[in-house]
C-alpha cells in the first residue's frame, strides 16, 4: 500500500514487511532499489525534479524521519511506522551473514569506509564484503563504479553519499546494477557505525529529535538543513492540511 503527499510516494510499510520484500526479491534474484524520505528531504524534492523523479520512481520508499509518520496522520494518511535507513541497514547485514550474501559499501571518507569493512568483518565475517570504495570520485568515474560493483558479485549495495547525489546516481546507473539484488542510499550512516558521530538515543529518536541532536553535533554546518528545513516541512504540511479542509466545505 502507498500513501503520496507533497510530491512523495511513500510505502506503508513496517520494518519486518520491509525486510521480507528485500530477503524474497533476492531469493528470486530479482532487484529492488529502495529509497528513504526525510522532512529535509522532502522539502528538497518540492523543487528538485531530478530529485523527485530519481525517488518515486524506487520500489521501495520508507519513510525515515519521525516527522513524516507524523505528518502523515495530520493528513490522515497515517503511515505504520518510521523504517530508518540505518537500522534497515544494520537489518540487512546481519541478514547476509545468515544468507551468505555479499554487500558493498560505496561512500564516506577512505578511512571510515575501511572502518566499517573492518567492523562488519569482525562482528560477522569478511566473507560478506564483496567490495568498498570511498564517496569521493569525479563525473566521469560513475560508470566505471557503476561496473566494479556490478561485477564485484555483491547482493546488497550501501551507498553513504549526500542527497541528491546519492538518489540521482542510483536511479541513473540501477541498469548497469540490475545483477545487484538491492541497491540502497545510507546518507551518514557509515560515519555513524563507525564511530565518528554518535546517534541520538533512543528516547530522542522515538519523540522525533534526532534532528536536533545531530544539530547539537554540529551547529555551525547543520543549522540550515534542519532548523530552516523542518519549518518549511512544517509549514507545507499545514498548507496541504488545509487545502484538504477547504476542498471538504
Amino acid at each position: 500500500m502507498k500513501i503520496r503527499f507533497l510530491n512523495t510516494t511513500i510505502h506503508n510499510l513496517t520494518m519486518e514487511e520491509t525486510l521480507s520484500m528485500v530477503e524474497k526479491t533476492i531469493e528470486k534474484n530479482q532487484q529492488i532499489h529502495h529509497v528513504v524520505v526525510n522532512a529535509g528531504k522532502m522539502v528538497q524534492m518540492q523543487k528538485d525534479q531530478q530529485l523527485r523523479e530519481s525517488v518515486n520512481n524506487s520500489d521501495i520508499i520508507n519513510a525515515d524521519g519521525q516527522a513524516v509518520v507524523w505528518a502523515s496522520k495530520i493528513l490522515n494518511k497515517p503511515l505504520k511506522e518510521r523504517v530508518a535507513g540505518i537500522d534497515l541497514m544494520e537489518n540487512l547485514v546481519e541478514l547476509a551473514h545468515k544468507k551468505n550474501y555479499k554487500i558493498f559499501l560505496f561512500g564516506a571518507k577512505e578511512e571510515v569506509v575501511k572502518k566499517v569493512v573492518n567492523l562488519y568483518s569482525e562482528k560477522y565475517s569478511k566473507n560478506i564484503i564483496a567490495g568498498y570504495r570511498n564517496g569521493y570520485y569525479k563525473e566521469e568515474d560513475e560508470l566505471g563504479i557503476a561496473q566494479q560493483i556490478a561485477s564485484s558479485g555483491a547482493n546488497m549495495l550501501f551507498v553513504a553519499i549526500t542527497s541528491p547525489k546519492k538518489e540521482n546516481y542510483l536511479y541513473k546507473y540501477r541498469k548497469e546494477l540490475s545483477n545487484v539484488n538491492f541497491i540502497m542510499g545510507v546518507g551518514g550512516s557509515f560515519d555513524v557505525i563507525s564511530g565518528l558521530t554518535k546517534r541520538a538515543p533512543i528516547w530522542m529518536q522515538n519523540y522525533g529529535l534526532e534532528w536536533f541532536y545531530r544539530f547539537s553535533q554540529e551547529p555551525k554546518r547543520m543549522w540550515k538543513r534542519y532548523l530552516v528545513g523542518n519549518s518549511k516541512f512544517i509549514y507545507l504540511v499545514f498548507k496541504e492540511k488545509l487545502k484538504k479542509e477547504k476542498h471538504k466545505i
